[in-house]
């Protein structure tokens, strides 16, 4: 298991092809992708190549999705983490969880690590965090790590609000 840092109560690491159906139950839930522009997963094929040509890649560039779990159960949350995005030429800090484990401070305790992570571990100068206008709570979590609102565009054919943080 290649860990990317722990939190008090989590655990970041690295997704591996033996995860498809981690990345299916979480992708395979029509509210978490409410405000995404993503198709539901419907099958371990589709999630492993999810993993093979968007997850897995990232890490060569000591960026990516991290898969999270709880560190008293090792119950799988959900995923955080950086990736680069070419066609915008930016890192975007990017999380998603279970809907079972919404409301419990992981994704705020998860971005907040991440952010750091990026900006003292990684030095990347800047990192960008977007979410949908209507979503309130991811909204709330890119605030509540200190990132700073720049703007509302659109990204991915999707309304959202962009914050950015800098070293």
């Amino acid at each position: 298991m290649h860990i990317i840092f722990e939190t008090p109560r989590l655990l970041l690491r690295r997704f591996t092809l033996d995860d498809t159906g981690l990345l299916l139950d979480l992708n395979s839930d029509p509210e978490v992708l409410k405000y995404l522009h993503e198709p539901l997963l419907t099958d371990h094929n589709h999630a492993r190549q999810i993993l093979t040509d968007i997850i897995l890649p990232q890490y060569e560039k000591d960026l990516g999705r991290w898969a999270i779990h709880v560190k008293d159960d090792m119950r799988f949350v959900g995923w955080c983490g950086l990736k680069y995005r070419p066609e915008i030429d930016e890192i975007d800090l990017g999380y998603r969880f279970l809907k079972k484990e919404w409301g419990k401070g992981f994704a705020t305790e998860a971005a907040r690590q991440t952010l750091d992570h990026g900006l003292n571990k990684l030095n990347l100068d800047i990192i960008t965090g977007r979410a949908h206008i209507e979503n309130t709570a991811s909204l709330h979590v890119l605030e509540k790590i200190g990132m700073k609102y720049v703007k509302d565009e659109i990204i991915d054919d999707c309304p959202v609000k962009t914050y950015t943080a800098s070293r």
